[in-house]
């Protein structure tokens, strides 16, 4: 459950001006803490789950959230452009269902780095859920990386 400790981490960096580095979305220790394919599930349970799960998501941290998305071939730029306008970027899907994709389909992975709180991922999920109808195609889900501890 949340201690609220993501919102002061927050404040003190605002305060302060301690700035980090962003999260690099390329590093070669990211591991996905926390993941729900599941329309039904809140994006809070979800993130408790992965507050209370090992690898454990760190809530004050920036996570890479990706969401996962099928989409008509035709549709796909379309929904790179739509979406990098909030600074999702594509990346080559890994892994998958077993069950292949029509061959008028595409499976897509669109990213963005973010702290990631129960409100942000419900907006979030709702807007890529979406852009996903509007075009024709299904979101699937989506999942949140942060690097691996050594615990």
């Amino acid at each position: 459950m949340s201690t609220g400790t993501g919102m002061w981490a927050r404040l003190r960096t605002w305060v302060t001006g301690n700035r980090t580095e962003p999260l690099d979305p390329t590093r070669t220790d990211l591991v996905i803490v926390v993941a729900s394919f599941d329309d039904a599930e809140a994006c809070s349970t979800a993130l408790e789950r992965g507050a209370d799960g090992t690898p454990r998501w760190t809530e004050d941290a920036e996570a890479v959230l990706r969401h996962h998305l099928e989409l008509p071939i035709a549709a796909v730029d379309e929904a790179i452009a739509l979406a990098g306008q909030d600074g999702y970027v594509r990346v080559p899907a890994t892994g998958g269902p077993s069950d292949p994709e029509p061959a008028d389909r595409v499976s897509l992975i669109l990213q963005r780095v973010q702290v990631l709180d129960a409100l942000h991922c419900a907006q979030e999920k709702s807007r890529m859920a979406s852009l996903a109808q509007r075009l024709g195609g299904d979101a699937h889900g989506w999942d949140a990386l942060q690097p691996g501890t050594a615990d």
